[in-house]
């Protein structure tokens, strides 16, 4: 583990106060097995489901930091909110009947209680990630964050892997804009 995509913080650096500030927030679940495991599975093109998690984690954790949130729980849950062991475009390996982004989140709440205490807010920010695609949206503050956060990152690992530049994005622009202030 390096950093997350588009970061100046190397989070092996173990100099660096804001990447052991994270890490005290995920350090225990990134041993975990299960978490390892999202290393095999490819979320956005070549972005392994892990960095994916990883991206969403530090960045969330950024903003939960920054407006004075829960960052902590925040951080875990984005470490854990894609936690499913599947490949999400072959139904045949779906352990569910129904959408992909109506039930993996609720897959990877169980498979996070397995692996974690969850509190509330991990369990809403989990749960409520893929809102506006689900009915349901987020209750806390730190839910709005990590499901705004997965959709800057899914744009983002699929924008810089496809060749396209970041700027073409008016909304990612914005976000890295907010982003790099809080760094």
């Amino acid at each position: 583990m390096e950093k997350a995509i588009f970061s100046k913080v190397d989070l092996n650096n173990v100099n660096s106060y804001l990447a052991n500030e994270y890490l005290d927030c995920v350090k225990d679940l990134i041993e975990i097995d299960d978490v390892h495991k999202l290393k095999d599975f490819s979320q956005h093109l070549k972005t392994s489901r892990f960095q994916h998690s990883l991206n969403v984690s530090y960045y969330s954790f950024l903003l939960a930091r920054k407006f004075h949130l829960d960052a902590y729980s925040t951080a875990r849950a984005g470490l854990l909110h894609d936690l499913y062991f599947y490949d999400w475009r072959e139904k045949d390996t779906r352990p569910m009947e129904g959408r992909h982004c109506s039930i993996h989140p609720q897959i990877a709440l169980e498979n996070a209680k397995k692996a974690t205490k969850i509190n509330h807010v991990m369990e809403d920010c989990i749960v409520h990630h893929m809102w506006p695609m689900t009915i349901h949206c987020p209750k806390t503050k730190e839910g709005w964050i990590v499901q705004a956060v997965d959709k800057y990152c899914a744009i983002s690992e699929m924008m810089l892997q496809s060749g396209r530049r970041i700027k073409t994005s008016q909304i990612a622009f914005y976000f890295m804009a907010i982003v790099s202030v809080i760094r």
